[in-house]
């Protein structure tokens, strides 16, 4: 079942909380106090994560919004998987993942971002990106 992470449903309260303050200091948004009682429960309960059907509609609204806001695939265009490689060096995903990301759920997404993320293998995550920051730099330097 896909399941959103405690890490996620912290983000998304972080920034509603940006995106609507409380006025007083104490009154939160609404987005704010669904997805705060979905957070409370996993703390309490001691769970990483909430399974992403099982949330409350409210609360899933908000989480969606956030989720929105973020890049949605992790690909930069340098797919090995159609070279053959069971993992893509470009981005991380598995070959399964990246045939099957246009159907994937918001949160089977986001535990591929955390996987490849926290692997921190793949050419998005290494000195590659860094080199091609610097060229465009340069390219954009040169007379």
């Amino acid at each position: 079942m896909p399941s959103i992470h405690i890490t996620d449903v912290e983000a998304a309260i972080n920034w509603w909380r940006e995106r609507h303050p409380s006025p007083d200091g104490i009154t939160a948004c609404a987005e704010v106090r669904a997805l705060a009682e979905v957070y409370a429960l996993m703390v309490y309960y001691r769970e990483a994560e909430v399974d992403e059907d099982r949330m409350p509609a409210a609360a899933r609204d908000a989480w969606l919004a956030w989720y929105a806001t973020l890049p949605d695939a992790p690909c930069i265009a340098i797919c090995s998987t159609a070279q053959g490689d069971a993992v893509c060096k470009g981005c991380g995903r598995t070959f399964d993942e990246v045939q099957r990301w246009p159907a994937m759920t918001p949160g089977e997404k986001r535990a591929t971002w955390r996987r490849i993320t926290s692997e921190g293998t793949a050419w998005r995550f290494n000195r590659y990106a860094d080199r091609a920051q610097r060229a465009e730099r340069a390219r954009l330097a040169a007379p």
